[in-house]
């Protein structure tokens, strides 16, 4: 089956389940799934821009999606906490509304100027996961490098182990197609070799890497700007974005302290919460979350889907995290994940 109509078979299906969930959520039932509250993942936050070929279209959301989401979750009743107090509020949650804490990783500049007038409207607190390689300008963005590059050809080629292949790029389907084959490489091979493969096919192709991530993500003065206002915190999220688990444990360990480091460097207090690149259970694993207490972190959070519960709540390093996905902007979404029904309609139970 093509790609694109795999992509738009999976969208169909989620969109179906989260009406579902709504449904459920709106009459009132399965009140006993939801646990003690929801940490949301963003990264963009930003308008639509007119683009034909959008890969990363899932890591972005509009501010009016954002507004309207947080007016939601205010009406349902959730209590909006920051990401440091969470150990705590899952210790003492008996008689206490469900809560909602928000998180962006990466560190994009948009955070700056599109959600943080949104959260400080609602007046609510939110957590900003930084990349010193990325807001040193010293790493690329190897998915945002390839969007941008698969949107402007209609051919190329790459040897991804085996010899050169031509992969045809005529269609929107062969994009994704090959966006796909992309990131299986860099999940796949020793990743600093795998993006320095596509950021030399990038400058091959007249496309500078480290452009694209001075146009998207925060410096360190932006950072401190952000830094400075009292709804906003900066966590660790490595140096290089690397999956953590494919590394070496002293690896993993001077990613994790360097950028704490780095964020205690640009704030003058060293962060609580680290946020575990990508993420998912090949990226992040029971490793991760002891190397993150010995190195002092008091919160430490995955992208596996889940709310938090009595017991991941009083294990806070691998805490799961749901995501405000780009392609599901309904209010009523993120209202129906915050329930946990999505999660336990899928035989998921809160846990990371």
């Amino acid at each position: 089956m093509e790609q694109g109509i795999k992509v738009r078979l999976k969208r169909t299906m989620i969109s179906s389940g989260l009406e579902a969930a709504a449904i459920l959520k709106g009459a009132g039932l399965m009140r006993d799934v939801a646990g003690l509250g929801t940490i949301f993942t963003l990264h963009h936050v930003r308008p639509a821009l007119p683009r034909r070929f959008a890969p990363n279209a899932h890591l972005e959301v509009s501010p009016d999606f954002l507004d309207r989401a947080i007016a939601r979750l205010k009406q349902d009743g959730y209590e909006f906490i920051a990401l440091d107090a969470l150990p705590s509020r899952a210790a003492s949650a008996a008689g206490k509304p469900p809560f909602v804490a928000f998180t962006l990783d990466d560190g994009n500049r948009d955070n700056l100027d599109h959600a943080l007038p949104i959260f400080a409207r609602h007046q609510v607190p939110f957590t900003v996961f930084v990349a010193q390689g990325l807001s040193e300008r010293t790493h690329s963005i190897w998915w945002e490098t390839l969007a941008e590059l698969l949107g402007r050809l209609d051919r190329l080629t790459f040897d991804f182990g085996s010899g050169e292949e031509f992969l045809p790029l005529g269609k929107d389907g062969q994009k994704h197609a090959a966006f796909a084959r992309f990131a299986a490489f860099v999940h796949s091979h020793e990743e600093s070799e795998a993006v320095g493969r596509i950021d030399e096919l990038a400058r091959h192709h007249g496309l500078e890497p480290l452009d694209i991530v001075h146009a998207s993500i925060m410096d360190r003065n932006e950072l401190l700007q952000l830094s400075h206002h009292p709804l906003a915190a900066l966590g660790a999220h490595t140096v290089s974005h690397r999956a953590l688990a494919r590394l070496t444990e002293a690896e993993a360990a001077a990613e994790m302290a360097l950028s704490a480091d780095y964020v205690a460097d640009i704030t003058g207090q060293r962060p609580t919460a680290v946020a575990y690149p990508y993420g998912t259970t090949e990226a992040v694993s029971p490793r991760e979350g002891r190397l993150a207490a010995e190195l002092g972190f008091s919160v430490g959070v995955t992208t596996r889907p889940g709310t938090i519960t009595a017991a991941n709540g009083n294990a806070p390093l691998l805490l799961p995290r749901l995501s405000l996905n780009g392609h599901y902007q309904k209010p009523r979404y993120a209202s129906a994940l915050a329930s946990g029904i999505p999660m336990r309609l899928m035989g998921r139970r809160g846990t990371a």
